[in-house]
């Protein structure tokens, strides 16, 4: 059944995405592999433990996953969610959402909210203390302005954390990862058919926008590619 499910997920993977905007291009990649969604990237997408692990949240505090997909952060969080006073899972795509309202069912949860919105045009009703992009950051096509609503959401003493993939710049600067020739060039080509864009710009933006609390730059295999390399990053900051 793993197999069965993991072929419909690459078949979707590999079919042209297609609408006029944002939202229905999500629809259209992501509308047929919803259900199957979680269990193929749990193998394709790292660091997303480790992200909500070092961000050492607090009981009582407010919470933010931007891209939130199919909610499954809210597994990740474990006891950790039913100890926050809010927990907000933001996206784009009903498809996706609809698997998340399932799972807050499931889990029996009274403290989340579930918002169908372009993060960069959100609206809330307070500041937050934690808002995570976990590899949802390389797929909103007006990222400055994502990051932008992340700033504006979240307090001066709050923390903002992202784990996505990325390759670095030709020159990455001191203490970056420096990612050859091949590896800047052919990902992003191999993940733009899916809408996916790896950007060299993305991490040395959010180091100027945010304090460094945590910075680590690692690679991972990808599903059946045997002797692929992925970089991926995870990101830890305050507001400047």
């Amino acid at each position: 059944m793993a197999l069965v499910s993991d072929l419909k997920t690459l078949l979707h993977l590999v079919k042209p995405t297609r609408g006029q905007d944002h939202k229905s291009r999500l629809e259209s990649f992501y509308g047929g592999q919803a259900e199957g969604y979680d269990e193929f990237r749990k193998r394709l997408l790292p660091g997303r433990q480790e992200l909500i692990d070092q961000l050492e949240l607090q009981p009582e505090s407010s919470f933010a996953d931007f891209g939130c997909g199919t909610g499954i952060t809210l597994e990740l969080l474990g006891d950790r969610a039913k100890d926050l006073k809010k927990i907000y899972l933001v996206d784009l795509s009903p498809s996706l959402l609809a698997v998340a309202q399932k799972r807050v069912k499931t889990l029996g949860l009274s403290n989340v909210e579930i918002i169908e919105s372009d993060v960069s045009k959100l609206e809330l009703s307070e500041q937050l203390d934690y808002v995570t992009f976990s590899y949802s950051l390389s797929m909103i096509p007006d990222w400055f302005s994502a990051i932008s609503s992340a700033k504006k959401w979240l307090k001066p003493s709050g923390k903002f954390g992202v784990v996505d993939f990325y390759v670095s710049r030709k020159f990455s600067g001191p203490g970056l990862a420096q990612h050859g020739w091949m590896k800047r060039t052919l990902w992003p080509i191999w993940f733009n058919f899916d809408g996916v864009y790896p950007n060299p710009d993305h991490l040395p933006f959010l180091l100027s926008q945010f304090e460094t609390e945590l910075l680590s730059e690692r690679e991972t295999k990808i599903p059946y590619l045997p002797l692929s390399q992925m970089p991926y990053y995870t990101f830890i900051g305050k507001p400047r």
